[in-house]
């Protein structure tokens, strides 16, 4: 059985930071790329940042500088380092493992609210 399961969000004040993390079991972790996408309330999910299986990574523009994704293979955690949180950064966070063949799963989702 497939499980991603996130952690690591709250209630932080703007300017404040969160890291947030993503156990995965049922899967070869090291051969899927890996993702955190968010969605705020009325909108659609949208990426925020993917991490390669060679490590190389890619960020949407709004959190460049701000945010970054890592993974530890031999953990089977990927983790997302949030500093200079906004209120806009207001969202649930969710947690992707994607393989080259196309198959795909999903965390739950972990709330993260900043407060202006």
């Amino acid at each position: 059985q497939v499980q991603l399961v996130e952690s690591g969000g709250g209630l932080v004040q703007a300017g404040g930071s969160l890291r947030l993390s993503c156990a995965a079991s049922g899967i070869s972790f090291s051969i899927y790329v890996m993702g955190w996408y968010r969605q705020a309330p009325g909108k659609q999910r949208e990426l925020v940042a993917g991490i390669t299986i060679g490590g190389r990574t890619n960020y949407a523009d709004s959190v460049k500088g701000r945010f970054t994704i890592s993974r530890d293979n031999a953990k089977n955690t990927v983790y997302l380092q949030m500093n200079s949180l906004k209120p806009e950064d207001t969202a649930v966070y969710y947690c992707k493992a994607e393989s080259s063949w196309r198959q795909a799963y999903w965390g739950q989702g972990t709330q993260v609210t900043v407060s202006s």
